[in-house]
């Protein structure tokens, strides 16, 4: 195979800090070659150099033995190289179609040949094997659909290197399942890609070539064939990956929070509570299992206050509630890990300090007795506290929170979260897009935060966190409880099938 792509020497420098420091990268015509490394290695800075949203500070880029200048995404497209970014670059209000042909410069002309478009659309939708309804807008649609939606754009706009930056973060099995059949056709037709990711079951799946990425330089590349997940753990995180097992609990306190009989919304399957029974008590982790989907957003909600039972009684530390908000769970200390941290958990645009100030700017030693002035010196000095005691890797307080990793976002969300000392932990896909250490990290606190006593409910759609973590399991089937099981031995078999609904 022929080299596409070929990336010398290149440094990429913020200020003091090097987020990529004398990295050497190729790609050869119709290979996948993953980058792997923990969140904050450097994987992202590197592909959003080579599509021309960063300078390098240092280096050259080649494509097809050819050295090239790439100032702009609007360059990278032209030179045939496409990313599908982690969070979609999608307008939600707009259908399919636009979000494919939005931008794209190829025809010159005021009016635009939509039956052409359209018919060129659906012709590479076909040979991809990425069907989608053209015509549907992106909010009503899923989120395996929109991914493929953001690669049929790619391929439309002539890419002929691909760049997949965690593709199965945020995808049902199925769903991922149906990306690695697509993957297997865009290899078939010569087509090169960049695969971006943390998980070592898919990255020796998909892979040819694998090269590991760990704060921010190039530790090794390896053929996927002769390697395995051990090796690959270890050269990732820098150490031996010792596995860890868990004790389970069994807690007979009273219970923290308790639903009877709820009912929200549930005539919705998929997007409804029908009849949910369940308690979580003091000093265990209540585990859901289930298929994302089937009302386990819904049941989150409820449990912090953002949307009230439409049937039913919730009783949290005794009392039962009744129209209450999200601030009354909060002044109850309830503490949340929510499922989308960018939409839901953290505030783009403020910095890391204020996002792990956001829940205690009325705190007496933040600011004063009026609550007019912020105390300036002590908000600095506790966020770099928590900056070193969980491990927030970043160029400084000031720094913008969206421009942090996934798994340091995570980081500041649960400093936020636990340092509250919270009753009641309501966990939601907390490891979802984590590497494997940061991954450890979350679960580690949250099984401290069990023995200390606080009430954790887990919802996770890892079947296997869910299996490793929780004191006690219930399946959840299209909005309903399909059963409740003991985390010590559980019979995974009858779990599997109620979770199929059973």
């Amino acid at each position: 195979m022929g080299e596409i792509l070929r990336m010398e020497h290149i440094s990429k420098q913020f200020g003091d800090f090097y987020a990529n420091k004398d990295i050497n990268f190729d790609v050869r015509e119709g290979e996948v070659h993953t980058l792997l490394g923990e969140n904050g290695a450097g994987k992202s800075t590197l592909m959003n150099v080579l599509i021309g949203l960063y300078q390098p500070t240092e280096g050259s880029i080649y494509l097809r033995g050819k050295k090239v200048e790439i100032d702009s995404p609007a360059e990278a497209v032209r030179l045939g190289i496409g990313m599908v970014h982690q969070h979609f670059m999608l307008v939600e209000a707009m259908t399919v179609m636009q979000n494919i042909i939005l931008g794209d410069k190829r025809y010159k002309g005021i009016f635009i040949d939509h039956a052409a478009r359209r018919k060129e659309i659906l012709e590479l939708s076909w040979r991809y094997g990425l069907n989608i309804d053209l015509e549907a807008k992106i909010t009503d649609i899923s989120v395996g659909a929109q991914q493929r939606v953001e690669i049929l754009k790619a391929l439309y706009r002539g890419a002929e290197l691909l760049i997949l930056d965690e593709p199965t973060a945020a995808l049902t099995d199925i769903e991922v399942e149906g990306l690695y059949a697509v993957i297997d056709k865009l290899k078939a037709e010569g087509k090169s890609i960049v695969f971006i990711s943390h998980k070592m079951r898919e990255v020796l799946h998909v892979s040819d070539r694998v090269t590991i990425l760990r704060a921010g330089k190039t530790i090794q590349t390896l053929a996927a064939g002769e390697t395995d997940g051990k090796e690959l753990a270890n050269l990732m995180i820098g150490r031996d990956l010792v596995e860890c097992e868990y004790e389970k609990k069994e807690s007979t306190d009273e219970p923290v929070i308790e639903l009877r009989n709820v009912d929200f919304n549930k005539t919705s399957k998929h997007n409804g509570l029908n009849d949910v029974s369940m308690m979580v008590r003091k000093g265990e982790i209540l585990g859901i299992a289930g298929v994302d989907g089937n009302g386990q957003s819904q049941l989150s909600q409820i449990v912090t206050g953002v949307s009230m039972a439409e049937a039913g009684e919730v009783i949290l530390k005794g009392c039962k509630v009744s129209h209450v908000t999200a601030a009354d769970f909060i002044e109850k200390n309830v503490s949340h890990i929510p499922e989308d941290r960018n939409r839901m958990g953290l505030v783009g645009n403020m910095t890391v300090e204020e996002n792990l100030l956001l829940k205690s700017t009325q705190d007496c030693a933040f600011c004063d007795l009026n609550g007019w002035h912020l105390k300036k010196k002590a908000m600095r000095a506790y966020s770099e506290t928590m900056r070193a005691k969980y491990d927030i890797r970043c160029q400084g307080m000031d720094q913008e929170i969206r421009s942090l990793s996934g798994g340091n976002q995570q980081k500041v969300i649960l400093a936020r979260e636990l340092e509250a000392k919270p009753d009641l932990l309501v966990a939601v896909h907390p490891t979802r897009g984590l590497d494997i250490g940061a991954t450890r990290y979350v679960r580690d606190n949250m099984i401290a935060a069990r023995d200390a006593g606080c009430a954790v409910l887990l919802i996770s759609a890892d079947f296997d966190e869910v299996l490793q973590l929780s004191d006690r399991i219930i399946v959840m089937f299209e909005g309903k409880v399909m059963g409740e099981y003991s985390g010590k031995n559980p019979p995974i078999s009858t779990i599997s099938l109620a979770m199929a609904g059973k």
